[in-house]
């Protein structure tokens, strides 16, 4: 099996665990580990919410998997745009790894006055100006060890990461986990997702087998609420669904869409229809005031 990835070392790690998987799962079958660059692994210097739209981390890998030239990608789901390539599908989406975010090296509370923060995400940003206006918040692109080197330079007094990727990597420093109750997290943040194409039924049915039911039913409760609005991987919107039994318990916030933000706390079906989140995308985008 040809498995294309982006070439960062948390795509690569990412990456890695998919295949130890399929080790386990299809001892037959071997997989030929193929690097592509990514247009938003080129791009450092664009914001990423003006490169949402282009899907930036995925589009190329999309473009192989139609070529041919791999039989699967493997991403962070967030990363995807909530609308696939036609042709493709995502034919598995592991089970869910932390999905907080993280402020290093210290909480908020004990920012100083006016303090640099870096992150590349607009979410990020506006839930920090929420609780601390007077920080100073500036744009910091790159992987995560080169975030962490210019933290380590001092160029920044704090950084916002996704908990996730440091610990895939293994990276164990001082770090406050961010209260997902208010920093609520980017849809699908934590999960890791596998592509193929949609008429590829014997790479289907060897990933199948690593897809984590209650993983997929609340990312994609998500990025549903995400399609509804129309909002892109990149749009200043924090959705977080958790199985609870039967039930489905949303958290959700969105900025931008009102003059002030939107936030709430729903409980939906576990397998909720669009009938049950459409009112929360409305909601969320300011066109009904309420639930």
């Amino acid at each position: 099996m040809r498995v294309g990835s982006r070439e960062s070392k948390l795509a690569m790690r990412q990456t890695e665990i998919f295949c130890q998987r399929m080790a386990i799962l299809n001892p037959e079958e071997e997989c030929q580990v193929i690097g592509i660059k990514s247009l938003g692994d080129i791009d450092l210097t664009s914001p990423l919410n003006q490169m949402s739209a282009t899907g930036a981390f995925v589009r190329e890998l999309d473009e192989a998997i139609l070529k041919g030239s791999i039989d699967v990608s493997v991403n962070s789901l967030k990363d995807i745009p909530t609308v696939v390539a036609d042709g493709l599908t995502v034919g598995a989406i592991l089970k869910r790894d932390s999905d907080e975010d993280v402020m290093l090296p210290c909480s908020i509370d004990q920012l100083p006055q006016g303090a640099k923060v870096g992150t590349a995400s607009v979410r990020r940003e506006m839930m920090l100006r929420e609780i601390r206006p007077d920080l100073e918040i500036v744009p910091l692109r790159g992987n995560i060890h080169t975030r962490l080197s210019k933290l380590d330079r001092g160029e920044f007094d704090a950084i916002i990461l996704a908990k996730a990727g440091l610990d895939r990597m293994g990276i164990e420093r001082p770090m406050h986990i961010l209260d997902k109750q208010h920093f609520i997290p980017a849809p699908a943040q934590g999960a890791i997702a596998v592509e193929c194409r949609s008429d590829d039924p014997e790479t289907l049915r060897m990933i199948s087998a690593m897809d984590d039911y209650d993983t997929r039913v609340a990312v994609e409760a998500e990025r549903r609420i995400m399609r509804i609005m129309k909002a892109g991987c990149s749009a200043p919107v924090g959705i977080n669904a958790v199985v609870v039994g039967d039930e489905l318990r949303i958290t959700a916030v969105s900025y931008s869409y009102t003059p002030e933000p939107r936030r709430l706390k729903i409980t939906v079906a576990k397998e909720p229809s669009d009938d049950e989140l459409i009112p929360i995308a409305e909601y969320l985008t300011g066109r009904r005031d309420s639930i």
